[in-house]
């Protein structure tokens, strides 16, 4: 008589024991304190880093733990790792060991110089663009994964969709958040977005490319004038922020930022000089360095302004809020003020997971008949500082002065992105 059929694992079924095993695994692993102890137990044995490397398993550990600061990525790619005695030292050694961030994975196309623009989600924005041929900006953009050694080349965006009748003057293209403004359990986390922005003498344009579908899109467009402004006099959009579904530019005028929201794809403006950035500015003795928008507390628009004063060096950094969340008819109320380290020359490198970063050269001492500033050694110093608590860490030391840097958060585990070759994306 033949045995009967094994039971199948249905609706009401019992696990087998290596399911039970693995899900006793899965709740020992999310009880981790963070990071550093699931990068540590991933190295054990086989078993452990298969469970750990679930991308069901990782999207609870993401939800309960927020990603590390493991340090900084300069605009040619060279990665900055924490350095002791900031928390993530150990672990961002650990990635040095294993990523590349010379991202030599990624084919490079026959002109054009390397650029980094905005790493998110232990991914890195790769720009391959020529110094002489602007065009050629539309064209040449990556998205890779430093430690899975992962890429997506992206295909160019199609001339028919650019504005052919004016000259472009700026472009800069973003990478967007994986996880922003869906649910989180419905979300293919091999997915992303990269949004691009070209300005022009008249209007602004954005381009949107979706790994989901393969091909770009126009997201936005709108003139200088319907915006309520005019043109910028610099080129700054390099210098930008985000928080919550939005981007914010600071530096393009005086009285005004500038704000692309994701959700709806649209650009707009918020007024600046109002409330206490008006007192500030007028304030004697003290020049307005820079601005950085961050992400404030109940749904409130904050920014963090930096300001100095040359004589002896001393930078103060105030603390701004606008209740309403950015409607210009509120005034801007003054929440704290921070004084830096005194003779520290600092300047703002950008703020995002709720972190401004700096940028500190530390001044010489000299002499009464002495002008001007001069740096101790030839070293630069950055640190975070956690806007809830205002807790000021320093993260690295460079020998190196970049021009620009961007916050690199992380986890121990490679982002997987979608396939380690080429994806061919041709216009159906």
């Amino acid at each position: 008589m033949a045995s009967p059929a094994p039971p199948t694992h249905g609706p009401g079924a019992q696990l087998s024991l290596p399911d039970l095993r693995d899900e006793l695994l899965e709740e020992i692993f999310l009880r981790l304190p963070g990071p550093a102890a699931l990068a540590r137990a991933s190295t054990v044995c086989a078993s452990f880093h298969r469970v750990i490397t679930e991308r069901s398993f990782l999207r609870q550990f993401r939800k309960r733990h927020p990603p590390p600061l493991l340090g900084l990525v300069d605009e040619e790619g060279v990665f900055l790792p924490a350095q002791a005695p900031h928390p993530s030292a150990p672990l961002s050694r650990a990635l040095v060991d294993a990523a590349d961030f010379t991202y030599s994975f990624v084919p490079e196309p026959d002109t054009g110089t390397p650029k980094t623009w905005f790493p998110r989600d232990g991914r890195v924005l790769l720009e391959h663009s020529s110094r002489f041929v602007l065009k050629t900006v539309f064209t040449d953009l990556a998205v890779c994964d430093p430690l899975s050694r992962m890429y997506v080349l992206l295909p160019p965006i199609p001339e028919d969709m650019t504005i052919q009748e004016e000259h472009l003057l700026e472009f800069r293209p973003m990478l967007a958040p994986i996880r922003e403004g869906k649910d989180e359990d419905d979300e293919d986390e091999t997915s992303f977005k990269v949004i691009c922005v070209a300005r022009y003498r008249s209007k602004l344009a954005s381009f949107v490319f979706s790994s989901t579908t393969g091909q770009w899109r126009i997201a936005a467009s709108t003139s200088w004038s319907s915006l309520g402004t005019v043109e910028p006099s610099w080129k700054r959009m390099y210098r930008f922020n985000y928080f919550r579904g939005c981007f914010y530019w600071t530096d393009l005028w005086r009285d005004k930022l500038l704000v692309l929201d994701t959700g709806v794809m649209e650009f707009s403006t918020v007024a600046v000089l109002t409330g206490s950035h008006v007192q500030l500015r007028n304030q004697p003795g003290q020049r307005i360095c820079m601005s950085i928008v961050v992400d404030g507390t109940e749904g409130a628009l904050e920014m963090l302004t930096l300001a100095g004063d040359y004589g002896p060096t001393s930078f103060y950094l105030y603390h701004t809020t606008q209740k309403g969340n950015g409607e210009s008819s509120i005034e801007w109320q003054l929440k704290n003020v921070m004084e830096l380290p005194r003779r520290w020359l600092c300047s703002t490198m950008g703020a995002t997971e709720g972190f401004l970063f700096l940028r500190c050269d530390r001044e010489t001492l000299l002499d009464d008949s002495a002008l001007g500033f001069l740096p101790e050694d030839n070293h630069v110093n950055f640190f975070s500082l956690e806007v809830k608590t205002f807790e000021l860490k320093q993260v690295c030391m460079a020998k190196y002065h970049p021009n620009c840097v961007h916050s690199y958060f992380g986890f121990p585990v490679p982002t997987i992105i979608v396939e380690t070759k080429p994806m061919n994306y041709n216009a159906g």
